[in-house]
């Protein structure tokens, strides 16, 4: 599937936040001040509300990992099988955060191949261990050494300055992300709990959305409305997967299942495509 289309997305910055020209040029520079000045400070709102959540999301992501790691080293390998899955969740949603770390993203959420072989360990090396060797015993290292990196990552996450850049590109990689790994399973090759990771990936490209809507809803209320059905849709068909309080296996869907979900996310991206056309015609 094609989700490059999302990057529309792109001109949210520009073309939505500071508004229409002004044919009158007498009244022009008035109104492009007043306007600006308004859009900086929705402008400033939207990403001060994307940065509470995203710091939010590290810290429960820091919790989970403690959890997650403690049950490693304990030699519990069903309580932390059960845990993988929804800890990494957390990590997921607020991905265009944590990816400005560039050193410590490998080391969190490398997965085999990405690094060299000695350079590997964090969530999916732990993942293998858990899953395809059936043990935690050799893993305590790799568990401690993963809480120390999730910790410095919650240590530097308040050093980020969130801009209009890394809040609307950051939608668009975490769909992209979903199109080229989610999908085809490759991300969470042993465990097959890619679709905790989908969705997370959805849920964090939807809070972006949503903070961006009410400027959106000024110029098309439809258009606003048509995104978030589609974002409704791909929820509706990651219910269907529901497991209890979790996911089925990636393994136990259709393939008709595994075509639905992507056939979801090609009719998000067509409305999300619109978006800069519509606030530029204005």
């Amino acid at each position: 599937m094609n989700l490059l289309k999302v990057s529309g997305l792109l001109l949210l910055s520009s073309s939505l936040l500071f508004g229409c020209s002004n044919t009158d040029k007498s009244a022009s520079t008035e109104n492009v001040k007043e306007t600006k000045n308004t859009s900086s400070e929705a402008l400033k709102g939207v990403t001060d509300e994307y940065r509470k959540y995203a710091i939010g999301e590290i810290e429960e992501f820091v919790k989970a990992t403690e959890a997650f790691t403690t049950a490693v080293k304990n030699g519990e390998i069903d309580k932390a099988k059960a845990l993988y899955g929804p800890a990494r969740m957390h990590y997921e949603r607020a991905e265009p955060i944590a990816e400005v770390f560039g050193d410590l993203d490998p080391k969190i959420d490398a997965r085999e191949g990405d690094v060299p072989e000695a350079e590997w360990g964090g969530y999916h090396r732990i993942e293998k261990g858990l899953w395809v060797e059936n043990t935690t015993k050799g893993y305590e290292q790799y568990a401690d050494q993963l809480m120390k990196d999730v910790n410095l990552l919650r240590a530097k996450v308040d050093t980020v300055e969130v801009t209009p850049d890394l809040l609307i590109t950051g939608a668009v990689d975490l769909l992209n992300e979903v199109s080229t790994s989610k999908v085809t399973g490759e991300e969470d090759r042993y465990s097959h709990t890619d679709l905790y990771d989908f969705a997370a990936n959805v849920e964090g490209a939807e809070k972006i959305y949503q903070l961006l809507s009410p400027e959106l809803k000024k110029k098309d209320e439809e258009l606003s409305k048509e995104i978030q059905t589609r974002f409704d849709e791909i929820y509706s068909l990651l219910n269907q997967q529901k497991n209890g309080e979790g996911y089925k296996l990636y393994t136990e869907l259709t393939e008709a299942q595994v075509k639905g979900l992507s056939q979801a996310i090609d009719a998000l991206a067509e409305p999300l495509s619109q978006i800069g056309m519509v606030t530029e015609a204005s």
